[in-house]
């Protein structure tokens, strides 16, 4: 039996680091210099760390699988109203186990517990299985599928917390995951 544990952190939590190098590495073998060619700064150090941190409205988490990072998330203030998500990510070698998804559903409940009422998220053009989750957890399209995605570059989604369904189906069993509320991270 493995047991998981959530943990509220930050951005330079050493623990982050093997998970925020693969994103870049994905990032670079999915989309090459495409962004590149409109900005010098790579997507994953787009934002500073401290967007993600509670003072600032956001927050930083972490799935912990034996003490080691296996997926996360973040999410910043967008407005009063709206947590951002970002860098939802799963390490690549546990894929298809339902971890983006547990982790998408607690910072749901976070960012609940932090007073916003509604999540943006944006995911690449060349990102189908986010799509997927994203679709597949209520989230609505805030482009048109028919349209050229790749013109898109970003395609950007919404989902009305105040309205989300407050019953999950629960992880199977073999999954215990806690969500601790560390504070001053």
């Amino acid at each position: 039996m493995r047991s998981d544990l959530f943990v509220y952190t930050s951005l330079q939590d050493p623990r982050a680091l093997p998970l925020i190098e693969e994103l870049g590495r994905e990032y670079a073998s999915r989309y090459g210099d495409f962004y590149l060619q409109e900005s010098a700064v790579p997507e994953i150090e787009r934002y500073p760390a401290e967007v993600f941190t509670p003072a600032q409205g956001g927050n930083f988490l972490l799935l912990l699988r034996k003490g080691r990072a296996v997926a996360g998330g973040a999410f910043k203030r967008l407005d009063a109203q709206t947590a951002e998500f970002k860098r939802i990510w799963t390490d690549s070698s546990l894929r298809r186990q339902g971890l983006a998804r547990s982790v998408l559903v607690e910072l749901e409940a976070q960012a609940l517990r932090q007073g916003y009422q509604r999540v943006y998220l944006t995911t690449g053009f060349r990102q189908p299985e986010a799509v997927g989750l994203y679709l597949g957890h209520g989230y609505r399209r805030l482009f048109d599928p028919t349209a050229d995605l790749q013109a898109l570059r970003k395609l950007p989604f919404e989902k009305q917390l105040s309205l989300a369904p407050r019953n999950h189906p629960p992880l199977p069993s073999t999954h215990a995951l806690q969500a601790p509320m560390l504070s001053g991270v």
